[in-house]
């Protein structure tokens, strides 16, 4: 992925009207009432004789053709994604999505771009048993898959897990980059995190993800943002695996389950956007938007101090290869 450069990082101004993400439990989200219905309802009534243009109900347009345009995975939480043409699942999602995290050394607390947003110049690369970390004017350094220096406590939000400890060399790495005594873990075998029951049902794990296995977000949805704001925005702000079109704005809010090629994926709740959509992904400068803009149209119904865009999901198949171009079909 190309390198803007390096520019001296902004100081961020704390939104008053948006809260920062939280992990608490909530009401699921009432799909009967969503504004997708509303924004598809605009959509339709500026081009109403769009050709690809069909009602799956009474009085919620849908498009034809609805397929998976682009897969991402984002192998260290919080650092630079990579988009690829195909991906495998397991239990926890996307094979190598997520399976390393940076924590405190102290404490084993997860840092995130929230607190960190250096963390989007670390770029990552897979290989069959190595994950590569690059920053420009920082070098690179390899760790391989099997190191294992001991089960090291961490926590992500409210849940405490044992993750692999990668050694005394990622970890000056990273602390020397982003600064502070930090260590690198991956999910290995002694790992297990489970999906809230309550608001997924039983039989569902999670990576190091905030809190479920997957993000979708329609070109749409992302369409529909950009024709608001003075400055379009990268769909990499938004940091979904799963990006689809074909459909209208934020219609991926009225799914509840759906099929891509062969696999089941079930929608559970809207995603609550964090200051982390306000940092550029090459560059880590921080500014006001989008957060200043979804104010004004995708306030949780909720709780109106979040705003939310995209939508989280699990997986029914566990298994299976997911592919770019794959339909996307309700059921």
């Amino acid at each position: 992925m190309p390198n803007r450069g390096a520019k001296p990082l902004l100081q961020f101004a704390i939104i008053p009207f948006v809260r920062p993400r939280r992990a608490d439990k909530r009401r699921p989200y009432n799909r009967d009432s969503t504004l997708a219905t509303q924004s598809a309802e605009i959509f339709h009534a500026q081009w109403p004789d769009h050709p690809e243009f069909i009602e799956r109900r009474p009085g919620t347009p849908h498009l034809r053709f609805m397929h998976l345009s682009a897969l991402h995975l984002y192998p260290v939480k919080s650092c630079r994604g990579l988009s690829v043409p195909t991906a495998e699942l397991d239990d926890y999602g996307l094979v190598g999505d997520r399976r390393f995290l940076v924590v405190n050394a102290a404490d084993g607390k997860f840092l995130t771009q929230r607190s960190h947003p250096r963390m989007a110049l670390i770029e990552t690369a897979l290989s069959a048993d190595t994950l590569t970390l690059t920053s420009a004017g920082h070098g690179s350094i390899a760790v391989p898959f099997s190191a294992d220096f001991g089960p090291r406590e961490v926590t992500v939000w409210k849940n405490t897990m044992i993750a692999d400890d990668c050694g005394d060399a990622p970890a000056e790495w990273l602390s020397r980059f982003l600064g502070g005594a930090l260590r690198l873990v991956h999910l290995g075998a002694r790992y297990h995190r489970a999906v809230s029951v309550e608001r997924a049902g039983a039989g569902h794990a999670v990576s190091f993800a905030d809190g479920f296995p997957f993000l979708i977000v329609s070109e749409a949805s992302l369409a529909n943002l950009n024709a608001r704001l003075a400055v379009p925005l990268p769909m990499d702000r938004f940091r979904p695996n799963f990006v689809v079109t074909g459909c209208a704005p934020h219609a991926e809010d009225t799914w509840q389950r759906y099929r891509i090629g062969e696999l089941v994926f079930r929608n559970i709740d809207a995603c609550a956007r964090c200051p982390i959509t306000t940092t550029d992904q090459l560059t880590a400068e921080r500014g006001k938007e989008p957060l200043k803009t979804f104010a004004t149209y995708r306030r949780d119904p909720r709780d109106h101090t979040d705003v939310i865009f995209g939508y989280n999901v699990v997986h029914e198949t566990k298994r299976g290869t997911l592919r770019v171009g794959d339909p996307l079909t309700l059921l």
